[in-house]
């Protein structure tokens, strides 16, 4: 027998040790071996690895973190949309629901699963043919917006509740395929948590808000080796097979999920009416706080495959499910001042800085104060109030009322802005005071974050730390700076090498690419978000086009009114405004975008949309009618010209069909589009 052999022999026998092992650690916290022992086995496989790396694959334990940081994340359409959930936030509410699932499932028994809401970051995960048997972990996305998300493989890997591997005999004993979606939800533990913030600190980085911004936000870290040491579990909780929910039902999915090797919450239960629900609920809250991670509510399922299918989706979400959202979690402290934070468009906001108390899951030491006017209505405001503040989900922290009122002086109104020292404005009819000065430092600072954030440029690396270096050292005056920064300039600042420098290079001259409607987001005009800039940028073309643009031309495009169209004008009349536009295209920012087409093919026609379509997103199709001159509507009645209807259509088919209104398939729908 050759020395190959042998070592092949060695590496799979060791290999389904340390799975053993990474399960019973990982999965089901029952340990059997010591951490050094464990390490000793994986230091054997390592070596016999590096011996023979043409016997090394992909799902082997060694190769959980490995490689390069990532320079971006690939996006990835999902096998199906992942949908939100509608809310109950108390018993009437929830009853409500019941009697509609009751009503709409006919004569077909109901029984319903109750399951922790995880307070986490939502990824599927997708599992392909392995070349031993079994399945291999293939993909892991994050939910995004619902029909796309991020490809956070590499990261995903690093999660040791997550098999890099299932097993064949698994499989075959469920009579599973070895194509397999898992979706479920990766949580930090709250200790993990905590010892993340403590290293951030040390670092002199801000610290996480919470755990579930914490994993998400190292799920979209660049570089493995950072995720692998942030404690991450996931919790799996949904099973798809060629794109459709186990036809079991869903407490025999979480049953086959265990046998699969995955971590479920053993939290969980069947029950038959609200009655159990409720005690479910109320149990749940009991015991929120000893769990050790973070969840806000319960979910609720149907837990019949068929009667799901028969309840169907509404547009956001599936009748069959809802989650019971916990009440919002309270607290009393100490006001010890107010502090005056000024965002990107001047706005000045009053914070509460108290004495740090635990509350919703985290410590509070900041809670908002919205407004001047806020703070009159609680009777003022004093140093040493005792203040009741509340948290609920990922509500900020924020004053409820004011318990005990100090013998000190009410805090007055501060009437100049505490970064530049200009003189506060209020717009009549508005309750926000603001500092109008456009060199102020504090907005350059918010506008910077802005313009990098991963809705807008998505500039990655550019935050807080990185922003207050540029600004301190004098190397950014406005956002087009950013484009002429060089590695030079990159090494000096704290914590910065060739190598972060580089990387942070490369995201800034990604993101010239990113489009007008991202540029349009950027630039921070008011009232001008996400849609709208969309909107302008579809209708126009050209940012010379929007600067042109007339406000009757303005007031044309979908969703623009008067307000917006005279905000917009108000920020093209400034010099300095026009003067960075021109900047970013010195630059070689693309402030471009593909017109939309409008043709009146459909004029005068309505459609509603239901259910899933084959190839086109819900978004996707409605582009589609509206850019042939049609309308889409929420609702069908009898002015409906036609419903489009794909898999899992609701009521509003049934609908269309007791009215009589003809029903298009996505075929049909792009047949009549193309003629």
């Amino acid at each position: 027998m050759s020395a190959k052999h042998d070592a092949a022999h060695k590496i799979e026998e060791l290999r389904a040790q340390l799975r053993h092992h990474e399960h019973l650690y990982y999965v089901l916290d029952a340990p059997e071996i010591s951490d050094a022992e464990y390490d000793k086995r994986m230091n054997e496989l390592k070596r016999l690895e590096a011996g023979h790396p043409e016997l090394i694959t992909p799902d082997s334990p060694t190769q959980r973190v490995g490689g390069k940081p990532a320079e971006g994340f690939r996006k990835a359409a999902h096998s199906r949309p992942m949908l939100s959930l509608d809310n109950a936030y108390n018993e009437a509410e929830l009853r409500d629901w019941d009697r509609r699932v009751r009503e709409l499932a006919g004569n077909l028994p109901i029984e319903y699963t109750a399951e922790l809401k995880l307070d986490g970051l939502s990824v599927a995960l997708h599992y392909g043919p392995a070349g031993s048997g079994g399945a291999r972990l293939l993909t892991g996305l994050t939910r995004g917006d619902g029909q796309t998300g991020e490809d956070v493989t590499s990261n995903i890997r690093t999660i040791r509740s997550v098999p890099l591997k299932i097993s064949a005999a698994a499989i075959e004993k469920l009579s599973l395929p070895q194509t397999l979606e898992i979706r479920g939800e990766v949580v930090m533990p709250q200790k993990a948590f905590l010892k993340t913030n403590e290293e951030r600190e040390r670092e002199g980085l801000p610290a996480f808000v919470n755990p579930r911004n914490s994993a998400a936000g190292a799920v979209r870290t660049l570089d493995p080796t950072l995720v692998a040491n942030r404690g991450l579990v996931f919790f799996a909780y949904f099973l798809l097979v060629d794109g459709n929910y186990l036809a079991a039902g869903q407490s025999a999915t979480l049953d086959a999920l265990t046998a699969l090797g995955f971590r479920v919450n053993p939290h969980r239960e069947k029950m038959h009416d609200p009655d159990a629900m409720l005690k479910f609920i109320h149990n749940a809250e009991q015991q929120r706080s000893t769990l050790g991670y973070e969840i806000d509510g319960v979910v609720l399922k149907v837990d019949s495959h068929a009667a799901q299918q028969r309840l169907g989706y509404t547009g956001r979400a599936p009748r069959w499910a809802i989650a019971y959202k916990f009440a919002a979690q309270t607290a009393e402290t100490a006001i010890n001042t107010i502090l005056w934070q000024v965002g990107r468009t001047g706005k000045v906001t009053p914070v509460a800085d108290v004495a740090p108390v635990f509350v919703g899951g985290t410590t509070v030491s900041r809670v908002t104060l919205h407004n001047w006017d806020f703070i009159e209505r609680l009777g003022g405001l004093r140093s040493g109030d005792t203040v009741e503040i509340e948290r609920g989900g990922d509500v900020i922290p924020k004053v409820v009322r004011v318990v005990k009122q100090s013998e000190n002086a009410l805090i007055e109104r501060i009437t100049a802005c505490p970064e530049c020292g200009s003189e506060l404005e209020r717009t009549e009819g508005e309750v926000d005071w603001r500092c109008v000065n456009a060199d102020c430092p504090a907005m350059l600072r918010e506008t910077l974050l802005h313009f990098g954030s991963r809705d807008v440029m998505n500039i990655e690396g550019l935050g807080e730390a990185v922003v207050a270096q540029l600004l301190d050292r004098g190397l950014v005056h406005h956002v087009a700076d950013l484009y002429s920064l060089t590695e030079e300039q990159l090494i000096h600042l704290d914590r910065f090498a060739e190598k972060s420098a580089q990387s942070l290079l490369t995201e800034i001259q990604r993101s010239k690419s990113a489009g007008l409607a991202r540029v349009l987001m950027g630039l921070g005009i008011r009232f001008v978000g996400e849609r709208t800039a969309e909107l302008l940028a579809q209708e126009f073309g050209s940012m010379e086009a929007l600067i042109a643009a007339s406000a009757e031309e303005l007031e044309r495009v979908e969703e623009v009114g008067p307000k917006i169209s005279e905000s917009i004008h108000a920020f093209f009349a400034r010099p300095a405004n026009v003067h960075l536009v021109e900047s970013l295209k010195a630059a070689g920012v693309n402030m471009t975008a593909e017109k939309k087409r409008r043709t009146s093919e459909l004029a005068g026609m309505t459609f509603v949309l239901t259910g899933t379509l084959p190839t086109l997103t819900r978004d996707e199709a409605k582009q589609k009618i509206e850019a042939a001159g049609g309308k889409v509507s929420g609702s069908v009645s009898k002015k409906t010209s036609y419903v489009v209807a794909g898999e899992e259509a609701g009521s509003k088919l049934d609908k269309a069909r007791e009215l009589g209104i003809p029903i298009l398939d996505e075929d049909a729908l792009l047949a009549l589009l193309a003629s």
